[in-house]
């Protein structure tokens, strides 16, 4: 059947394969280096801290009774196991904490997929250079990128989740590429991972298989390049297909041209951004909207008798639903609880993300009195705007202070830097470890393009935590 409909794209999946399989390092841009070696930093952080917390304890526990051939470490423990299990516990401690970098079009966390199964492949096989680990990382950011932007919004809105979805492309191409997939494997290896995709947005509200996402997809991508290494095959045309291939079947409105626009010229990897708030990416247009207001006005939450937030449709639908306490992860997803903790604390970071906090009477009390609407001027200007907000606070003596992001911090438009980068893992990372080892991973990741040996960085995210 999905010979008799023409592909969405002729030879996309092909091209792909061959991009991943043959690119060189000196094709990869400064840029898109730069971008790499702070994605590490970033996503490094974003798996220790995530390897502390209780669903990643839980996935690894699983892992550890299974007694597999110790291959790649479980970061943070001192344990090792298979390379598949090694990926599953520290992909899902990468996206743990809703912190992981984002690329904004493909709506994919390819960090915490791409890192630890480069970075597993590296341990195991030794020998690699930081321009080996990189060239991993970018072929998983180009291809799983390009796929998330070929799928467009309507993979979301259908209620896929893209980092277990999409994602599963980025983890494929950094396998193959660290396996030296050929181009004909790495295509198969692309056409077995598709088959594996999976994950339900449902999962946003109080589940912590959310966070099992990403080290499903890391897993799969693993077994997928395994597999075409030893010559089994997959859909050669899995993305392309037009009955039963990827983009047919998880997206109403697939764009296939944005698979291979600009391949080898148009570097997706370098439009990577991260993330300055322990929260979905987004409510940080609204967070960083109020407090604007706030700082600009010298306002406290006592001051605040209620609070508006206008959001595209998209932002509505996903993080605008009626907030109660029912877990970490709801709470990281929930625009109304993310306002209040500004409102508070002025800041939505670790802190205000402990279980503890989480059904505070004051925090409750300000959630009632917050109000989100669909903000026809924002979801008029299209998908590019989709995080924006435009944020309302009314005082108790009867001011009223309006203030509207278009770009949120971080984003491609408007980037944080390196060093903001580097802040945020410091902080991350603090209860994890050492400050002379924190020192150390800065300075290893800061200068990646020029070791010769990783060991020493392979060293300090697998000892165990101090």
């Amino acid at each position: 059947m999905s010979r008799s409909q023409p592909p969405l794209l002729e030879n996309a999946t092909r091209d792909l394969a061959r991009f991943a399989a043959q690119f060189r390092y000196e094709d990869i841009p400064a840029e898109a280096v730069e971008r790499m070696k702070t994605s590490l930093l970033d996503s490094i952080g974003c798996c220790l801290y995530g390897a502390t917390l209780p669903w990643t304890r839980r996935v690894q526990e699983m892992t550890e009774a299974e007694q597999a051939a110790p291959m790649a470490s479980l970061w943070g423990s001192g344990a090792k196991t298979s390379i598949a299990n090694a990926v599953l516990v520290n992909g899902t401690a990468g996206h743990a904490f809703e912190l992981d970098d984002i690329h904004k079009e493909s709506i994919v966390h390819a960090g915490s997929l791409a890192v630890p199964v480069a970075l597993a492949y590296a341990e195991r096989d030794g020998g690699w250079s930081g321009r080996d680990l990189i060239a991993a990382l970018v072929a998983g950011y180009e291809v799983g990128t390009r796929v998330g932007n070929a799928a467009t919004m309507s993979l979301f809105y259908r209620g896929f989740h893209p980092q277990g979805t999409s994602g599963v492309f980025v983890a494929a191409a950094s396998a193959g590429r660290a396996l030296g997939l050929d181009p004909e494997r790495m295509q198969h290896a692309l056409g077995i991972v598709g088959s594996q995709a999976g994950g339900l947005m449902a999962a946003q509200e109080g589940a912590m298989v959310k966070r099992f996402h990403a080290g499903r997809a890391a897993q799969s991508g693993v077994y997928a390049a395994e597999l075409a290494k030893r010559g089994f095959t997959g859909i050669v045309d899995v993305l392309e297909a037009s009955y039963g291939g990827y983009l047919s079947s998880y997206s109403d409105k697939p764009n296939a041209a944005r698979l291979t626009d600009g391949l080898g010229e148009v570097w997706e990897t370098a439009k990577v951004g991260y993330k300055p708030h322990a929260s979905v990416t987004s409510i940080h247009a609204a967070l960083d909207a109020l407090t604007h207001i706030m700082r600009s006005n010298d306002l406290k939450a006592a001051d605040i008798a209620s609070i508006r937030a206008g959001v595209s449709h998209m932002t509505y639908v996903h993080c605008a639903w009626a907030y109660k306490a029912q877990g970490v992860t709801a709470a990281q997803m929930n625009l109304y609880y993310g306002l209040a903790v500004i409102a508070h604390d002025g800041v939505a970071f670790v802190d205000q993300y402990d279980e503890k906090r989480l059904s505070d009477p004051a925090l409750l009390d300000l959630i009632g009195r917050t109000e989100a609407y669909e903000d026809a001027e924002i979801e008029a200007m299209g998908p590019p705007f989709r995080h924006a907000a435009t944020v309302t606070v009314k005082t108790r003596d009867g001011r009223d202070f309006t203030h509207r992001i278009l770009n949120r911090r971080g984003s491609p438009e408007n980037p944080i830097s390196a060093g903001d980068v580097e802040y945020k893992f410091r902080n991350v990372v603090r209860s994890c470890l050492p400050a002379d080892r924190i020192d150390r991973l800065v300075e290893l990741c800061a200068r990646l393009d020029t070791l010769s040996s990783l060991d020493d960085l392979i060293s300090i995210v697998s000892a165990p935590r101090a």
